[in-house]
């Protein structure tokens, strides 16, 4: 990829200002935004600013670490010893534990060693993955060097001697992981209970569990200094003082008060912006994009406008969690068979980026990022190495372009502005329309969707595996703790590191907790795979009155036997009901797909009260249609795959007029609860 970049913000109401922050190897010749969900490409005439920041080729700055600014450090009495625990994860090669002043504490591929003044006093074995106490002080007046383990089983102990202290530890950056002239890579370890022993006492850092909005402030000690945390490492992780009693942060905060630092953890970069523009009030809510060109080539980097306020019954919610949470996923070739190439995964793995589906390199989860980065994975030619055919993003824009092709009006919300505005966003819409993967909500998403459909939305649940992850936001970051009981394929964290560092809530499955999948929509994932999709068939029971509307003009029992992903309408993900697991009994199933491919992987997290036969009995799909109290209806189609196999420009099949009439009957509903403000003129 020639060009890669990220806008601030992610998303825009008409009115708002965009900024593209964008690296590129070539000669940049022109940029322009271009419209994205319409059947063809459409640019938009909107002004663009190209600022003083020249187009560049821009680095990314991997490796998390811990820095007292010898700024801050000038402001304490003088500094006589350090002390701070340490686990130490994976490090292959030389990695830096400690410099500050003259004293440099190294590690290479397991041997600690000691330097002063460059001088090097010794090296030693160091224990990995137990926790260790670090010390460099005075006895008696005397300097010394004190390393000790916390394992029972393996106790751990030395200490010497070191001649020579003229340490200056305050004459330079004090550093924790890393090195100040940062030419390898950083320490993959957890610091805890750093402490700096001064002329007139303790100073120290206790981290908390709630991800820091800022530099840490000491506690206690003659003066209060700053510790600066540098690319975003992951805290709400074990300390040595975690036992086992709880799994909870907020009831055992001092269990939790270590920081993990990795040499590939990323935060949001600080890229100069080289374009930005003013969209239009005017402009229409869609899918946009920066279209980055030069002699032979473009590249495209999107960005979403969104409604600012409700013109239209129906309301597009675009997965913009989901999106993060895949985007630059690494998919390395050792661990899956890719069956198409893509060179935004060959860019993610050549430059080391990760999605939260990856795993750090010392084998730990990515649980945080920020969309203030290269989404190279995101983009609207985009096919899934996996399953060689689009995923995320293009069928979402396959839809959104087969209702402007119908005439279908939507207005436009993110998962990010759903999650800041609650059931606010959603007021004055008679339903909400899902994309095609809505797999991570948090929890106040969810509760705002909840509420919709009890004061008498409609809910139409396009996609598949949906519901199912919490996540939680905070500016432009978002974090995802993952469950032990995911698939395998997919890294997990131990349960006593679930709960998350924004909010300190539990992580893993919104299920777990009550809410999520089977209690809102119906159904949750049953199947995953990526070979053939299959086609649905109705059930009896859609032949009951009360649901010819949705089958108006369908030509066959059977339907959705093509499409972009997989070849039909039920694949990749689907979803089927359990009432033992929170479906409601009012919960209808209208179609059914079953023969899938027996590569496709059954969730083994479901227990089958009739064991083996019941659970390939249950080797399905299950389409289905709820009428809640209020007066709204929840549809779900149960399948990733499902718009997909929608049809192509004036084209219409079964998948087509079902969705049509699912759209139209959904306008027309009245709510009770709450009457929409909304007009009936197009938002798009």
């Amino acid at each position: 990829m020639s060009a890669v970049g990220y806008t601030t913000p992610w998303s825009v109401e008409p009115g708002q200002q965009v900024e593209l922050g964008l690296s590129c190897d070539r000669p940049v010749e022109s940029v322009r935004i271009c419209r994205l969900d319409t059947q063809a490409t459409e640019f938009a005439n909107w002004p663009i600013e190209a600022t003083s920041a020249p187009v560049a080729h821009r680095s990314f700055d991997h490796g998390s670490y811990l820095r007292l600014h010898r700024q801050q450090l000038a402001k304490a009495p003088t500094v006589q010893g350090i002390r701070f625990e340490l686990l130490l994860t994976r490090n292959e090669g030389a990695r830096t534990i400690l410099e500050a002043g003259s004293v440099r504490l190294s590690l290479n591929d397991g041997a600690l060693a000691l330097e002063i003044a460059n001088d090097l006093l010794f090296t030693r074995e160091v224990p990995q993955r137990v926790w260790l106490i670090v010390e460099l002080g005075l006895d008696g007046g005397e300097p010394f060097f004190m390393l000790k383990s916390h394992d029972l089983l393996a106790p751990y102990e030395f200490k010497q001697r070191v001649r020579d202290a003229e340490w200056k530890l305050q004459e330079r950056d004090m550093l924790f992981g890393a090195s100040t002239s940062r030419n390898g890579l950083t320490l993959n370890a957890r610091f805890a209970a750093i402490r700096l022993e001064t002329s007139e006492g303790p100073i120290a850092w206790d981290f908390p569990t709630v991800l820091p909005t800022g530099p840490i402030p000491s506690s206690g000690g003659p003066v209060p200094l700053a510790l600066d945390v540098i690319n975003q490492p992951t805290f709400c992780v074990t300390s040595s003082r975690w036992d086992g009693s709880s799994f909870d942060p907020r009831l055992v905060p001092s269990h939790y008060d270590a920081v993990h630092c990795h040499d590939d953890d990323m935060g949001p970069l600080q890229w100069p912006a080289s374009h930005r523009v003013m969209v239009p009030k005017d402009a229409k809510p869609g899918v946009y994009a920066f279209q980055a060109e030069w002699d032979g080539g473009y590249e495209r980097i999107v960005f979403f406008v969104t409604s600012a306020r409700a013109s239209s019954s129906l309301l597009y919610l675009l997965p913009t969690a989901t999106y993060l949470a895949y985007a630059d996923e690494y998919l390395p070739d050792h661990l899956y068979e890719w069956k198409s190439d893509d060179r935004g995964h060959r860019f993610a793995i050549a430059n080391n980026l990760k999605s939260l589906y990856d795993y750090h390199s010392d084998l730990s989860g990515v649980s945080i990022c920020s969309y203030r980065k290269p989404k190279v994975t995101l983009r609207d030619d985009y096919n899934y190495p996996l399953c060689g055919c689009p995923h995320n993003l293009p069928v979402d824009l396959h839809f959104l372009r087969f209702c402007h092709e119908n005439g279908v009006a939507l207005d436009i919300v993110t998962d990010h502005d759903l999650h800041r505005h609650g059931i606010e966003a959603l007021r004055g819409h008679r339903a909400v329309v899902t994309g095609s993967h809505p797999e991570y909500m948090s929890t106040e998403m969810e509760g705002a969707l909840r509420q919709f459909a009890a004061e008498g939305g409609s809910i139409a649940y396009l996609g598949g595996n949906g519901f199912a992850g919490t996540v939680a936001f905070k500016d432009d970051m978002m974090e995802l703790r993952r469950s032990p009981l995911e698939s395998g394929r997919i890294w997990d964290g131990p349960i006593s590191e679930q709960y998350l560092s924004i909010t300190n809530e539990p992580g893993g499955y919104l299920r777990s907790r009550g809410r999520g999948e089977f209690s809102l929509i119906g159904g949750a994932i049953s199947l995953m795979g990526f070979d053939g999709a299959r086609p649905f068939t109705r059930t009896p029971e859609s032949r009951a009155p009360q649901y010819a509307w949705l089958f108006e003009g369908v030509e066959s029992d059977t339907f959705g036997s093509e499409g972009i992903v997989l070849g039909a309408a039920a694949g990749y993900e689907v979803d089927a009901t359990s009432q033992a697991l929170g479906t409601s009994p009012d919960t209808i199933v209208i179609a059914r797909a079953t023969d899938f491919p027996a590569s496709f992987f059954q969730d083994p997290s479901r227990w089958y009260e009739g064991g083996d036969e019941e659970r390939a009995g249950r080797r399905c799909a299950e389409m289905t249609l709820r009428n809640l109290a209020a007066g709204g209806l929840i549809f779900s189609a149960s399948s990733v795959a499902w718009c997909g196999a929608l049809p192509v420009g004036k084209a219409m099949n079964d998948v087509g007029r079902i969705t049509l009439n699912l759209l139209n009957h959904f306008s027309a509903l009245q709510n009770r609860g709450s009457t929409p403000k909304a007009s009936e003129d197009s938002a798009s």
